[in-house]
């Protein structure tokens, strides 16, 4: 019994570099997909008229565009939140009146 303890415990020290190496990020949906070429579409890239002899520099090209016009939008907006909400709102009820 003890020795198929230390089996199983062997196995999952084992298993567990395994593990992590796992691929963690997912595959692009088919929107996804269409949304990048929209955007490469966008800042003038044309994958009708590309070529076998040009296409890696026209799509790295056009890829640095879109990263530049990316980087530009999001310093235009620094905080990701959106704008600033002016309000208050309280919860909870009153406190009793002490009677003294």
């Amino acid at each position: 019994m003890k020795s198929v303890i230390q089996a199983l415990a062997l196995a999952v020290v084992l298993a567990a570099p395994v593990a992590s190496f796992a691929q963690s990020e997912q595959p692009l949906t088919r929107a996804e997909v269409k949304d990048q070429l929209r955007q490469l579409e966008a800042v003038g890239y044309n994958p009708a008229v590309a070529t076998d002899s040009t296409y890696p520099a026209d799509i790295q090209a056009a890829e640095a565009r879109v990263a530049a016009r990316n980087s530009a939008t999001a310093q235009n907006d620094s905080t990701g939140y959106g704008s600033s909400a002016n309000g208050s709102s309280q919860t909870g009820a009153n406190a009793p009146a002490a009677n003294q």
